[in-house]
């Protein structure tokens, strides 16, 4: 029963984890890299469809995105989905090619996103000790219905507390990696 617990706790993080990577994924660095458009969609005959299934995103230098879209006609529909959206963007098209240059960061939008990739790992953080909670108060009800034992209930909550520890020094890396990347000019 605590395996169970234990393994339900640790997929669970392991969501959040995952959660924090796609969070950070959207904070633009000055380096230019396709999955910045992940959560752009595009009007693709009467339904959003992201980009990535209308067009080929791919890295032209170091600051800048070519869209090659796979029908001539939706390449205006893409340049205004990039321009509508929040990550401050202005794509240029030229004929059936649109590129889109990645501004360089201010100081001041460099605090702004390391502001926010601090708020998301933190939001993570509070997420995993969520869980240890959850799994912790499953591990006391069964104490509480005498399903196991003292020194089993406590060998399981020293399983769920290593757990815990190790996703939060893992979010706390993936925030260290993410701060230094917005940090480099």
């Amino acid at each position: 029963m605590i395996n169970e617990i234990a393994s339900d706790a640790e997929s669970r993080m392991r969501k959040s984890i995952e959660s924090l990577v796609e969070n950070f994924k959207k904070i633009r660095t000055g380096r230019a890299h396709p999955s910045i458009l992940d959560s752009i969609t595009v009007s693709y005959y009467g339904s959003d469809v992201p980009i990535q299934q209308v067009a080929n995103v791919s890295v032209e230098d170091a600051r800048t995105l070519t869209i090659i879209p796979w029908e001539k006609k939706v390449a205006g529909d893409i340049e205004k989905a990039i321009m509508k959206s929040d990550l401050g963007l202005n794509p240029s098209t030229n004929g059936d090619v649109i590129r889109v240059p990645m501004p360089a960061l201010t100081e001041e939008t460099r605090k702004t996103y390391i502001r926010q990739a601090r708020n998301e790992a933190e939001n993570a953080r509070v997420a995993i000790r969520n869980i240890r909670r959850d799994a912790n108060g499953d591990i006391k009800n069964l104490l509480k219905d005498k399903d196991i034992s003292e020194d089993d209930g406590r060998r399981g909550e020293d399983i769920v507390q290593k757990l815990t520890d190790k996703y939060v020094a893992e979010a706390d890396q993936l925030l260290a990696q993410k701060e230094s990347d917005l940090m480099e000019i």
